[in-house]
């Protein structure tokens, strides 16, 4: 699952899914708001439990009973969400630079300050070229081209609603099932602090630190890849 104002795309543009189709089966979606994936400009619409009960619902279309769940920052928090309402369905779960929450200033801390007011003021272009001034850098042409497909008041409303939503319990965590592994990229500080905090409360989750790895670096640290394989090698049911 991918993360915010990007698609099922990136998993093909990181090499994901040549390293796992030709053993896996693999199962990417474009998240409500994302891709080609309605995009209602209703707030409510971003309710955390519709993202879960849209993964839910593809896994029932598909007759997939368990799977692993892999998702980066957007798609992990709904694998939290996923993992503490349907356990049963995961096999295991996969955290890349994600947190069981958010709360408010999250998309100030992750793009720049004033992110949201910026997008509903400028729409994608605006919001990339505010972007862009607040780093000092240019966006990399991947980003740069699965922001532009976005609809800017959808992807606004979800990030309002998703300020609003409440983390997932600590207790919740602390009863996690499955296999858990979490990455995070050690220039990530608010996603490193999230996987230390969520390794505390389930000591059996693994945690790996991908060196120098920014919140966009994170799925494509040359670390990430050979460090998932490895972990589902380990827990193939």
């Amino acid at each position: 699952m991918h993360g915010t104002a990007l698609s099922q795309a990136i998993w093909r543009g990181f090499g994901y899914l040549k390293a796992f189709a030709p053993t896996r089966a693999v199962v990417t979606l474009d998240l409500r708001g994302h891709g080609r994936s309605a995009k209602p400009h209703d707030a409510a619409a971003y309710d955390m439990g519709r993202f879960v009960d849209d993964v839910v619902a593809v896994l029932d279309a598909l007759g997939i009973a368990r799977a692993h769940y892999l998702g980066y920052s957007l798609g992990a928090r709904v694998g939290f969400s996923l993992s503490a309402s349907h356990p049963d369905r995961l096999a295991s779960f996969i955290s890349v630079a994600g947190a069981p929450g958010t709360g408010a200033g999250t998309f100030d801390r992750v793009f720049f300050d004033g992110s949201i007011s910026a997008l509903e003021r400028g729409g994608m272009e605006g919001f990339l070229a505010e972007w862009q001034r607040a780093t000092g850098s240019p966006v990399d042409p991947i980003t740069r081209t699965a922001f532009l497909a976005n609809d800017a008041p959808a992807l606004a409303a979800y990030m309002r609603e998703t300020e609003r939503q409440a983390t997932v319990p600590d207790e919740a965590i602390r009863a996690f099932p499955m296999p858990l592994l979490l990455l995070a990229g050690t220039r990530d500080r608010p996603r490193l602090r999230a996987a230390e905090h969520v390794q505390a409360l389930f000591p059996a989750a693994e945690l790996t630190l991908l060196d120098g790895a920014t919140h966009a670096d994170t799925p494509r640290h040359p670390g990430a890849l050979p460090a998932i394989t490895d972990f589902l090698a380990r827990h193939p049911a």
